[in-house]
């Protein structure tokens, strides 16, 4: 990224904030937001698109951000873990994923809390099924998936 005239420059709306910054127009949506924006929170698993542990919000889509090239964020909307929350607080599925244990080594939690959100906000009706289905592009190692089908659960009955 030293040579100027070799980079674009991308503007987009991460987490509901303009940007603007400039990057190798190969590099992917992953290196640019963790490298260039300095948004650490969304995680390199594979670097394949099979684990989904970099998920993100494409225009209301989740992608996995390691198989995405950042040029294809321009113009658009790009939601990232560190958007799920509102004033330093935890958003409900946030919450849930805490109480319920749904974290474990932390390298999946980000897309699983990303991708989890999106479930969630589609509006559909939630069943243990439908969940492990929509959640099947997301690996974890840690937690053998219960703990983060309960919080999902919980999440969408507000939390209690």
């Amino acid at each position: 990224m030293s040579d100027p005239a070799a980079e674009t420059v991308i503007r987009c709306t991460i987490n509901g904030r303009a940007h603007e910054h400039r990057c190798h127009p190969l590099a992917s949506a992953l290196d640019f937001l963790r490298y260039v924006v300095r948004l650490t929170g969304t995680k390199e698993g594979c670097k394949e698109g099979e684990c989904g542990a970099c998920a993100i919000t494409l225009d209301g889509v989740v992608v996995n951000s390691c198989i995405v090239p950042a040029a294809h964020l321009q113009g658009r909307q790009v939601r990232t873990v560190e958007g799920l929350g509102a004033d330093a607080r935890f958003s409900a599925l946030q919450q849930a994923f805490l109480d319920c244990g749904g974290a474990q080594c932390g390298i999946c939690t980000p897309g699983m809390l990303v991708t989890g959100t999106a479930l969630l906000e589609d509006g559909r009706p939630l069943t243990e099924q439908r969940i492990r289905e929509y959640m099947a592009g997301n690996l974890c190692r840690c937690t053998g998936y219960g703990k983060i089908v309960e919080a999902l659960l919980k999440a969408a009955e507000g939390g209690r």
